[in-house]
């Protein structure tokens, strides 16, 4: 058997590729949307994809189950429990090898001498499966659990981000309650030695403890884990308390993302090529709000100078979580434009935005020079006294904000701005006063707020600078 583990960083997402040696068929579960890694892998190892599924409707990123069905002609598993409310569309029954097979507790994949067992365990959501995997060239017994986003490393997914991100009105006290359930019917019936095979890792939103390890057993999990003392006592309260406490806020793009994951993800094919604008190029494409630039730099940079309206998403590496922030590409139909040092990088930059399902990139620019810049407005912790503002807005998460803020500073975190305008006094009233830890965050929700209108000033060095400030003089 082969199991390789396929980890993006930058949503903390893990999707596994499975495959039988003596067959040659390979199996691919919670695939990525840029899904050349799957088919190189199957080159690689001499392998066909004969079969790609996926364990629930995600909420983080962008599917690529149908993108890569489409690309290596095989077959669709999903989950058909859940109810109705939790159907996949019709859009999963296009595929080149036919409808999708819609799977129900104890279905199996076969995957030449491999088995692929699915095991209904709601709670994080209500259609949720988990997949026991037996080789059976080994063993008739499951040795490896993938477990999708019902148990990670020393955590349990969340069962709140329906009401948090999706419209749910109070489904976290039954998700809360399914997810004990499933854990003590299904996950804890297991030997200990299976291994946990999780989809997500360290700095995911989907849980609030997640290990930094990749993998963890039954038998870990069952001993070591925080909900594990509440499992052994029988005590469902306990546990349903204690895991909907302190969860981080859940971005606003989830919503999109479980929208688009429902229904069917738009198939994206092969890539265009990027097209490299010059200066001139691009100053008349800006000129004709044609297109929107997006400046990748960090926020130092970005605070040296910029293009006016511009988007801050620094780096290829944070490309999709901050990407999701401040691109709605359900409302933003332009273009996209990068700054980066060369196409190569460029190329990546896009393959990260395409995760969270931002298809319009279509060009890139190497250099600012010959084009009109201006410097974002800051403000120094020591001069934050005097300067008049209307609102002054933390967008760290909520759990940041608990352990210590600026006095009267209210709190959106940045991943929701976007998304709740409402909350902000009128264009034109004033000045609004941002920051977050160290910059990176606010310089993100601050272009984009600037885009919309705002007079925005950036807290320089953000409420690490304010800490560290001899005297935090009182702010009006």
């Amino acid at each position: 058997m082969l199991l390789e583990r396929i980890y993006d960083e930058d949503l903390a997402q893990a999707s596994y590729f499975i495959g039988c040696q003596a067959t040659g068929e390979a199996v691919v579960i919670d695939a990525r949307r840029d899904t050349d890694v799957y088919v190189h892998l199957a080159a690689k190892h001499g392998m066909s994809i004969t079969a790609v599924a996926e364990t629930h409707i995600h909420a983080d990123y962008l599917s690529g189950t149908r993108e890569l069905a489409h690309r290596a002609g095989a077959p669709i598993y999903i989950s058909d429990e859940g109810g109705p409310d939790w159907v996949y569309g019709s859009g999963f029954d296009e595929g080149p090898a036919g409808a999708a097979v819609r799977m129900t507790h104890g279905h199996r994949i076969p995957v030449g001498n491999l088995t692929i067992e699915a095991v209904h365990t709601p709670g994080h959501t209500p259609e949720h499966l988990s997949f026991l995997l037996t080789d059976g060239a080994q063993t008739s017994e499951p040795g490896f659990i993938l477990t999708g986003d019902f148990v990670f490393v020393g955590d349990v997914g969340r069962p709140d981000l329906l009401d948090a991100a999706a419209g749910g009105v109070d489904t976290r006290f039954a998700g809360a309650k399914d997810l004990f359930a499933s854990l003590r019917d299904q996950f804890l019936t297991l030997p200990d030695y299976v291994q946990v095979l999780p989809a997500h890792g360290s700095g995911s939103a989907c849980g609030k403890a997640l290990g930094a390890v990749p993998t963890s057993t039954v038998g870990y999990e069952r001993n070591f884990s925080w909900w594990g003392k509440y499992l052994n006592e029988d005590d469902e309260q306990g546990f349903v308390d204690e895991l909907l406490s302190g969860q981080p806020d859940a971005p606003a793009y989830f919503e999109r993302m479980k929208m688009h994951n429902r229904i069917g993800p738009a198939l994206i094919g092969d890539a265009p090529r990027l097209v490299e604008y010059s200066a001139s190029e691009l100053s008349s494409a800006l000129a004709a709000d044609e297109v929107v630039f997006i400046d990748t730099r960090g926020h130092h940079k970005v605070h040296e100078g910029t293009v006016e309206r511009s988007l801050n998403i620094p780096g290829a590496a944070k490309a999709a979580s901050y990407g999701a922030w401040v691109v709605n590409p359900d409302v933003e139909q332009r273009s996209l434009v990068l700054l980066a040092r060369s196409r190569k990088d460029a190329e990546e930059f896009r393959d990260h935005l395409v995760r969270v399902g931002i298809d319009n990139v279509h060009g890139f620019i190497t250099s600012l020079d010959g084009l009109e810049l201006v410097v974002p407005k800051l403000v120094h912790p020591d001069e934050l006294g005097d300067i008049e503002h209307v609102m002054l807005l933390d967008v760290r998460n909520k759990t940041e904000y608990a352990d210590g803020h600026l006095p009267g500073a209210e709190q959106l975190s940045g991943g929701r701005v976007m998304w709740d305008q409402d909350q902000f006094p009128a264009k034109g009233s004033g000045t609004i006063v941002t920051y977050c830890q160290s910059g990176t965050r606010n310089s993100v929700a601050a272009s984009a707020l600037r885009r919309e209108g705002h007079d925005i000033a950036e807290l320089d060095g953000s409420y690490a600078a304010w800490v560290a400030t001899p005297t935090n003089l009182p702010i009006r």
